[in-house]
């Protein structure tokens, strides 16, 4: 989409010059000349953009800057206030206010329109067409290379001279250059030059054209830094050809943030007690298109700082000089602004620098010199800007290759652990439920031998063996209830889960059933919650309700009323059921030691068992992706809470 600017000002001359500045690099404008035809175009609306003059007949520019931020929508529009008006003072106003730039007349349109696409975000307007700028002096030619390329698909712009030219191409960073020879101003040569010395446009391919015909001229233009010499009297086809060529074998660049160009829009704030010097200075470096900013003393210049970052600073060593410089060198934010110091004397290069400057200008070397050093400055700073970004780049990307490697060694190393665990849990599982098995057979042999030499009459045994052979018989039967345990904590941990929806209050009263049928005499007050359900394995969950139920009464034993309860929390994607009862309970906080093997809060002899049980509980409630934990307090009763997630949710 065109971008539109509001140009206000009462000046017919200031109007068309920002006029044709702008509608010749792709804008369009709406034009006013009081502040009455301003606040009618901020209602009407329809621009991006607004350029304002500070001073007009009927209204001050910093007040219809308020009042166009007060408008909805229009807290971000882009504005610069113009004005004859640029003392610091005054600048820090309308930056103060809400402008986004101040440009101190007599400006440079280049300049305007520059610094306004780079506050617009449009430094590289967004072309899929490959962008070639014509620099040359006949509007003939231009027009002839234009319609050559065109067709070709190519974007074209134009420039009319070299000065131009770099500045078109510090706008719009074109992807080749063609360039005139001989020109007005700085030649062809001169123009590659400083392209070549630009850290953001030295890699920009460059065709430079001439009408010489002899060797020594293609050398020469070669040597200064072109990528192709073509001749004006050979065939336009030629242009095609080369350009082409150029295309192809240009040097990609690494993906970084774009920087500033040496030709690009620039400010430079410019110090001294002298108005006479700062006028000088002014009026040479605004030929090379920056916008000077001026400041009578050292601190109008930090004020100004503290506002807005400049390209460079020009700084006088009359009066304070040295201790302004060294003022602003001590400022974090500012040290790293090249700093140029002029002044009369011939022998202050040394003290200049020590007081921290970059450079030292002698007032007698006159402007061009001045102008020289500025240059100088800006392109050495641009330049280590570009290293540093580079590094950064580097640096970043070595980084990230770093991370990735040892996000990649880890997971391999973990896939490795994970591997070697699972085997491992393999092996023990099916180890611990081997020789349970195993044990069975010469266990049932050693209790079945101690029951029948207890039972003989034929030979009677005197009490003290009768004593031990009971106590051998006891320890076979635990010992084959403590090989039952693993062995139902073997099943539990192995083979695939077989997962359906079922009546969970139905199997509970299963487990009920048979809790009561072991031990008819005993009165257990069950309530269970009607329709409970659940997704999982049906096999699992018995073994859960089993020991749960089974531990509950047995922790029940020595309480007058015993009694248990199964719920949860209704239907639901993830219910939770508990087991609740009032019998020993546990002690606070050792609830965690309740599912480690053979863990045990309470005395065998009060409560028997072999301590596998809620071990297997947990193992079972895990391989669902569920969760349980245990409350409860010693002599209160417990409770146990799980979770069985539905298959998608595990």
């Amino acid at each position: 989409m065109t971008p539109a600017v509001l140009i206000v000002d009462d000046s017919l001359t200031v109007r068309m010059d920002l006029h044709e500045a702008f509608e010749a690099d792709g804008f369009t404008t709406m034009l006013c000349a009081t502040g009455a035809e301003a606040r009618e175009a901020f209602r009407a609306g329809g621009f991006d953009v607004a350029v304002l003059d500070v001073v007009l007949p009927d209204a001050d520019g910093v007040d219809l800057l308020r009042e166009l931020r007060t408008l909805p929508g229009r807290g971000d529009t882009v504005t610069l206030l113009l004005s004859t008006e640029a003392e610091v003072a005054d600048r820090l106003l309308g930056l103060r206010t809400g402008a986004d730039e101040y440009v101190g007349k007599p400006y440079d349109s280049g300049y305007v329109v520059a610094r306004t696409r780079q506050l617009l975000g449009e430094d590289n307007p967004a072309d899929p067409r490959t962008t070639v700028l014509v620099i040359d002096d006949s509007v003939t030619f231009r027009e002839q290379l234009r319609q050559l390329l065109e067709p070709e698909g190519y974007a074209v712009l134009t420039a009319a001279s070299g000065e131009e030219g770099l500045r078109t191409a510090a706008e719009r960073r074109p992807q080749a250059v063609i360039v005139d020879g001989i020109m007005p101003g700085i030649d062809g040569a001169t123009v590659i030059r400083r392209m070549r010395l630009d850290p953001a446009l030295r890699d920009t391919p460059c065709l430079l054209m001439t009408a010489a015909d002899d060797y020594a001229t293609e050398v020469q233009m070669l040597e200064a830094g072109a990528d192709a010499f073509v001749r004006k009297q050979q065939d336009l086809a030629v242009v095609l050809a080369k350009l082409a060529a150029v295309l192809r074998t240009s040097a990609e660049q690494l993906p970084i943030e774009a920087i500033g160009s040496l030709h690009g829009p620039g400010k430079v704030l410019a110090v001294s007690g002298d108005r006479r010097r700062l006028d000088e200075w002014g009026d040479a470096l605004r030929d090379d298109g920056y916008d000077v900013v001026a400041a009578a003393g050292g601190d109008a210049a930090l004020d100004l700082l503290a506002a807005q970052p400049v390209d460079c600073i020009v700084l006088g060593l009359d009066g304070d000089g040295r201790r302004t410089c060294a003022r602003i060198k001590e400022v974090p934010q500012i040290r790293d602004t090249p700093l140029v110091m002029t002044g009369d004397q011939d022998d202050a290069l040394l003290e200049s620098l020590a007081a921290g400057a970059d450079d030292y200008v002698r007032s007698a070397d006159g402007t061009e010199t001045l102008r020289a050093h500025v240059r100088a400055q800006i392109r050495r700073k641009q330049s280590l800007d570009e290293s540093r970004r580079i590094r950064e780049e580097l640096m970043r990307r070595e980084l990230d290759a770093a991370g990735e490697r040892a996000a990649r060694q880890l997971a391999e190393t973990r896939a490795a652990l994970v591997e070697e665990l699972e085997w491992r849990n393999r092996e023990l599982e099916a180890f611990s439920g081997s020789v349970s098995h195993d044990l069975r057979g010469p266990l049932q042999v050693i209790s079945s031998y101690a029951e029948s030499m207890l039972e003989e009459d034929e030979e009677p045994i005197g009490d003290e063996t009768r004593h031990r052979l009971q106590r051998i018989h006891a320890a076979a039967g635990r010992m084959a209830d403590l090989v039952e345990s693993l062995l139902i904590l073997a099943r539990a941990s192995r083979g695939d889960l077989r997962r359906r929806r079922f009546d969970l209050t139905e199997t509970v009263w299963q487990v009920i059933r048979e809790v009561e049928a072991r031990d008819p005499d005993r009165e257990i007050e069950f309530k269970v919650d009607e329709a409970m359900s659940a997704d999982a394995d049906e096999g699992l969950v018995r073994v859960i309700l089993e020991n749960l139920i089974n531990n509950a009464a047995k922790f029940t034993r020595k309480v007058e009323k015993p009694a248990i309860e199964i719920g949860w929390s209704g239907p639901g994607e993830e219910p939770r059921y508990h087991i609740r009862d009032n019998g020993a309970g546990f002690p606070a906080g050792k609830a965690g030691e309740l599912f480690r093997p053979f863990a045990r809060l309470h005395s065998a002899a009060d409560f028997p068992g072999t301590g596998i049980g809620l071990t297997t509980v947990n193992r079972a409630v895990e391989r669902h992706g569920g969760e349980i934990h245990a409350e409860g307090e010693d002599g209160r009763g417990a409770t146990f809470w799980f979770t069985l997630p539905p298959a998608r949710q595990a």
